[in-house]
């Protein structure tokens, strides 16, 4: 072995190549053996089409009473206002207007939240959610109860108030039948 002259023994050395490690191994390709977690939606059962089909038409009644009252809210609030006056003989002009205000948009808005809650249920139930169908008949028989007591306030007399009994009727029906068809076998899957 050859020496330094100060005496140390000289290791050899080695080219820079022979310091350097491998390279490593090629990586392996992508894999598509194994499809991504992506839950399969299974589709609508036909009842809940169905089911939802009658909701969406009462709905479309409700809607048009509502719609209906809307437009006609100056003869609404003129007939209102003789009832209000009535119940409360010898108040106050303003507060009879007030009175027959508050009347007649809280009617209108109950209704229209009542449609709305019912729509949620139903996108609840079409998501396949069984406990919004049981609490969609305990909101209906609220609807029936508000019906009653808005009538008083919404329904004209005349031809315009058998129309409005006619669309509430039919939404009341095409629910009904709707929440009716919730509950076939079908509808649980």
């Amino acid at each position: 072995m050859p020496q330094h002259p100060d005496g140390e023994s000289q290791l050899p050395v080695g080219s820079a190549e022979a310091a350097t490690p491998p390279p490593p191994p090629p990586r392996p390709g992508l894999s598509y053996s194994r499809p991504a977690p992506i839950e399969v939606i299974p589709p609508t059962p036909s009842s809940v089409r169905v089911a939802r089909a009658f909701w969406l038409s009462g709905f479309a009644a409700g809607l048009a009473v509502i719609v209906g009252s809307f437009l006609t809210r100056d003869s609404h609030l003129d007939r209102l206002r003789t009832v209000v006056d009535q119940m409360a003989p010898g108040g106050n002009a303003d507060a009879v207007t007030t009175s027959t205000a508050v009347v007649f948009w809280g009617s209108l808005s109950l209704l229209l939240l009542l449609i709305v809650l019912q729509a949620a249920l139903l996108s609840a139930v079409s998501g396949r959610r069984g406990w919004a169908r049981w609490l969609m008949l305990p909101l209906l028989a609220v609807q029936v109860a508000a019906m009653a007591v808005t009538s008083v306030f919404l329904v004209p007399e005349g031809d315009a108030g058998s129309y409005v009994l006619i669309l509430w009727g039919a939404q009341l029906l095409l629910a009904f039948v709707g929440w009716l068809a919730l509950l076939m076998p079908s509808a649980g899957r």
